[in-house]
């Protein structure tokens, strides 16, 4: 979640050089946008989605939300990342590395967690924007830092889904997926005398998990359902259908397709241009769009 739409997308397209492939409104509130940014398809495992709630007060960090989202970039590119960061004025720049990865964290305008990790391409291009070449640009996901009171439910969980604990170190435990895309990695980060979380700007609503088709999606909520999961019905977003549901340590999950795509209804050419309404709202888009602020 955000507090202004336009620095959000200036941050995303600029500063992180992704492209803007979907401008589309909230579901359950379409006086607010719906921004996806991600490759140069919206590819499965590279997509960053904001609901820019104008004003909106900044989330307290804590315990029971994803903590840091982090992104791949190619093998060589944080020292390009922390000199162009710098002079973007993003602010909370530390190196480090965890598990042997090469990593640069840095804040997002709302006080997001983010970090880019240097990563194998492993088939992936980047978008490129203006001073951001494919030797350095942004390649989708490399994965999500939750952070937790206790880490273990969620650790079940995750191998129930299909994770395999990989390694741990320090308070930092990594899962890792394979057969999927590339964004294969959940490190949970368990720190039981923290505050609860509170969502607000800069806040983690929810983080998704792709399967292929409605078909892989059903059996999924079954399973979770069988194993004594609240999962809601299947919804219609446009681009994908969606289930929900929250996990031991608070963080709610979403189970998403990889189907239709960002391009049912825009040529790839033009992704993310025009404004994008869910067939309910189509009747009133011109007092949507008066309500809406207008974004570059």
């Amino acid at each position: 979640m955000a507090a202004d739409a336009n620095e959000n997308n200036r941050f995303f397209t600029n500063s992180l050089g992704l492209r803007r492939v979907k401008k589309t409104v909230n579901f359950d509130a379409p006086e607010v946008y719906h921004l996806y940014y991600g490759d140069a398809q919206g590819t499965p495992g590279s997509v960053m989605t904001y609901f820019p709630f104008g004003n909106m007060p900044k989330g307290q960090r804590g315990v029971g939300e994803v903590g840091v989202t982090e992104f791949a970039v190619p093998k060589g590119a944080l020292p390009f990342w922390r000199d162009y960061l710098e002079k973007q004025q993003v602010t909370g720049l530390t190196s480090d590395s965890f598990l042997g990865e090469a990593r640069l964290a840095f804040d997002g305008p709302d006080g997001d967690g983010f970090a880019l990790v240097e990563a194998e391409p492993e088939g992936r291009a980047a978008w490129t924007a203006a001073g951001i070449g494919s030797g350095e640009g942004i390649l989708g996901f490399h994965g999500a830092r939750f952070r937790l009171r206790d880490a273990a439910a969620t650790g079940e969980l995750l191998e129930f889904m299909g994770y395999e604990k990989e390694a741990s170190a320090g308070a930092v435990t990594r899962y890792r997926i394979e057969g999927g895309n590339a964004a294969r990695t959940i490190d949970l980060e368990e720190l039981p005398g923290a505050q609860h979380a509170h969502q607000g700007a800069g806040s983690v609503h929810h983080i998704a998990f792709a399967v292929e088709d409605r078909a892989a999606q059903l059996k999924v909520r079954e399973a979770l359902m069988a194993t004594g999961y609240q999962v809601t019905p299947v919804i219609d977003r446009d681009y994908f259908w969606a289930i929900y549901f929250r996990t031991p340590g608070g963080v709610l999950f979403e189970i998403a397709t990889n189907e239709p795509g960002f391009d049912r209804d825009e040529d790839t050419a033009h992704l993310g241009e025009a404004l994008k309404l869910p067939e309910r709202y189509r009747p009133y888009r011109a007092q949507i769009e008066k309500r809406l602020p207008e974004i570059a």
